[in-house]
């Protein structure tokens, strides 16, 4: 459970605001001035700080960087009344997360703060290089040892103490946002904060305004001025997920930040100086992209200084073994049960299979055996490749996704080992529905509590027993 302290000498606020958290899912402690809420930093370590601009004995931009000193990587999220906006705003350029006004909008205001503690738990969480895999899963790694995957070691550590761009290609689920990680992890603005963007989850209206920010009166409803994630990464690392997908509009201006190191706000006119890396990543043929038309030339070869290709599954056979032990290890911890290990039938019946959806495909296959399996080690009968993964049955017609449901649900029945099965399909599916609620709404749990039709509560619930990735929020 992810825990939250709330800065603010108004006692009634922090109550409310501490209530509507707890409803939220959230753990949350309160501190009623600047000394007290420095002192709980310390001791407590939060997920996530929410910081009032005005406080009795000190005020917010002091604690801010009395926070930022000794924990440069914690999100702080500043709540201002509209008069105190520019002072916000300079802290946004000292490196909080993000501000919020007085009165908030409760909605507004859970989908930041959920985006604030995934981006924290992404820029604290380290990623391993580990070839062996095996026991060691405390951590996200990128795991094997074949050709390909110490190619890609290599490159890693080449490009991390540099400032070079890197373009990370790739199939889906083949690991590049961990391989971001890794580079960021290694490099010398590790210490500064790393902002993820994906440019599919984004409409195209608001991607603009989500990279660069906006100027107060540059649209309807822009009532104040507001920074972007490019300057929020101050002196730090900016990843742009699924950049073949960026629209032509918006890649002119990146191509200038590339270029001159500068943006421009919307609606502004002075270019402001930014000092960030860009790693990007895409699954996508840009070579193809480039002659169509869909794709700038000239930033493609801006965004190829160094590329790393993250290569398919299927091209890494002798991996599977440390992989899918690195994996048993990783998903038996998060669901609280003893790892029971694979049977060398299983392994070979692994290896048979050509894994389209490359690891995610093979996370999702190990993590149902291990619901379905009663603690045996698995066998070759508890691995089955019928089922596609969810994200590409979203993608295929209604008709075909029904069949391919039907067909599992048949064979599961037919094959069912389990005391506790009607259960444990259940699980399985409400697990897939919340997951996928999240990617629709773009990580807010507010919209997607009511896509699905019940509480944020109980949402809240389901992602904590789940264990549910911070990808999908």
């Amino acid at each position: 459970m992810s825990s939250i302290l709330i800065i603010d000498d108004d006692q009634q606020l922090c109550l409310s605001f501490s209530k509507i958290l707890s409803q939220d899912g959230y753990k949350t402690e309160m501190a009623f001035s600047g000394q007290e809420g420095i002192s709980k930093v310390k001791s407590q370590k939060p997920d996530l700080v929410i910081l009032d601009i005005r406080l009795p004995d000190m005020t917010g931009i002091e604690v801010f960087e009395a926070i930022h000193d000794h924990f440069p990587k914690l999100p702080v999220i500043i709540v201002t009344a509209y008069g105190t906006t520019e002072t916000a705003i300079g802290a946004i350029q000292k490196g909080a997360y993000d501000y919020i006004y007085k009165p908030f909008d409760v909605p507004e205001m859970l989908l930041l703060v959920a985006k604030a503690v995934a981006a924290g738990r992404c820029m604290s969480s380290p990623v391993d290089v580990n070839p062996d895999g095996g026991i060691l899963y405390e951590h996200e790694a990128l795991v094997g040892s074949s050709l390909e995957m110490l190619e890609v070691y290599k490159a890693i550590g080449r490009v991390s103490s540099t400032d070079a761009t890197v373009l990370i290609r790739g199939e889906s689920g083949t690991g590049k946002e961990l391989a971001s990680r890794a580079i960021y992890n290694h490099s010398l603005r590790a210490d500064k904060p790393l902002v993820v963007i994906n440019c599919v989850a984004i409409p195209d209206t608001l991607l603009e305004s989500e990279l660069f920010g906006y100027e107060k009166g540059s649209f309807t409803g822009a009532v104040h001025r507001k920074v972007g994630k490019v300057e929020q990464a101050k002196g730090g690392t900016v990843f742009l997920d699924e950049i073949g997908d960026m629209p032509l509009t918006i890649q002119s201006k990146l191509l200038r930040l590339l270029q001159e190191n500068s943006i421009e706000r919307l609606g502004g006119k002075e270019p402001i100086d930014v000092d960030v890396r860009i790693i990007a990543a895409t699954n996508r043929d840009l070579e193809e992209a480039v002659s169509k038309g869909t794709f700038r030339e000239d930033l493609y070869y801006r965004l190829r200084v160094v590329t790393i290709t993250m290569p398919p599954l299927r091209k890494r056979i002798d991996d599977i073994v440390p992989l899918s032990q690195y994996l048993l290890a990783r998903l038996a911890r998060e669901m609280s049960i003893v790892n029971p290990g694979v049977s060398k039938e299983a392994i070979e019946k692994i290896k048979s299979y050509d894994w389209p959806g490359n690891i995610r495909e093979l996370s999702n296959t190990l993590k149902k055996a291990l619901i379905f399996n009663r603690g045996a080690p698995l066998l070759a009968e508890d691995i089955t490749f019928h089922s596609r993964s969810l994200q590409n049955l979203v993608e295929d017609k209604a008709a075909e996704e029904n069949d391919l449901i039907r067909g599992w649900i048949r064979e599961a029945l037919r094959e069912n080992k389990s005391e506790n099965f009607f259960e444990s399909c259940l699980d399985l599916v409400t697990e897939l529905l919340v997951q996928e609620a999240l990617v629709m709404t773009n990580g807010n749990r507010s919209n997607a509590a009511k896509v699905l039709g019940i509480s944020r509560p109980t949402l809240h619930a389901k992602i904590e027993k789940y264990n549910i990735s911070p990808r999908y929020q």
